[in-house]
């Protein structure tokens, strides 16, 4: 796949990772596309309840914090088979908080919308993730994208975002120590299967290319769905217009 055009090799940066690549190969290859980072700091004790109690939260300056993340997925393929343009494409929707696991840090989702049905079932099946299936579109309008999800997944309880955001600044990179750096650059995820058993997957990309964003939020429910509410403050806002990711696959940590 190196001379598909707009290739970036994800592996020309590694030094940036807070530890080492794992082992083994990955096995999934996603780019994703026009991320909003929209977050919100919010009382710890609020969300204690909604993670397992193996893991601790993660926090920045003693606030734990709420992300919605709005974007878009091509090139979605298992390793050593070409992307389908049907099945690869999509746009997904994430609801999510930071926690730590024996020593290292990451995401982890309550819910992750997504408008291919057959992602949400494989994601469902073989990554124990939240996913949701949702009636979803991801338009760009200049250098603003137009972006509305609504959930539409059987027996669950529903959950809408509409809302249109843009880029207002240069390309930077987050200095380490800085909010924008601590809420961005996470390098696996945290998970648990219905029986309460932990696993944890590991993800590979270059440094995020953020900028700062201006965004107007019109609908906005999906946290409520989980049972969490967002403060009535402007939301932290940054926003990556393209990057290249590498998934492996999930292991059992307790």
């Amino acid at each position: 796949m190196s001379n598909a055009p707009g290739f970036v090799d994800p592996f020309r940066e590694v030094a940036h990772r807070p530890y080492p690549l794992p082992r083994g190969p990955w096995v999934m290859a996603q780019t994703w596309h026009d991320l909003l980072f929209a977050h919100w700091p919010v009382d710890e004790a609020q969300l204690r309840a909604l993670i397992p109690s193996e893991l601790e939260l993660d926090t920045f300056d003693g606030r734990a914090w709420i992300g919605i993340v709005p974007f878009r997925m091509s090139g979605v393929r298992v390793r050593f088979t070409p992307a389908l343009p049907w099945i690869g494409a999509f746009p997904e929707l994430n609801l999510r908080t930071y926690v730590k696991f024996r020593g290292k840090s990451g995401v982890w989702f309550f819910a992750l919308e997504a408008a291919r049905k057959l992602a949400v079932d494989v994601a469902r099946s073989w990554f124990h993730l939240p996913y949701f299936h949702a009636r979803m579109s991801c338009t760009s309008s200049g250098e603003a994208i137009e972006y509305a999800s609504k959930r539409i997944h059987r027996n669950a309880k529903g959950a809408e975002f509409i809302g249109k955001y843009a880029p207002i600044a240069p390309v930077e990179r987050a200095p380490p120590g800085s909010l924008e750096h601590w809420l961005t650059e996470r390098y696996c995820l945290f998970a648990a299967d219905r029986r309460g058993a932990i696993y944890r997957g590991d993800i590979h990309h270059a440094p995020w290319p953020l900028q700062r964003a201006q965004a107007r939020i019109d609908t906005c429910t999906l946290a409520r769905a989980h049972d969490i509410e967002l403060p009535a403050l402007t939301p932290h806002l940054l926003f990556a217009r393209r990057l290249a990711v590498r998934i492996w696959p999930l292991t059992r940590e307790q």
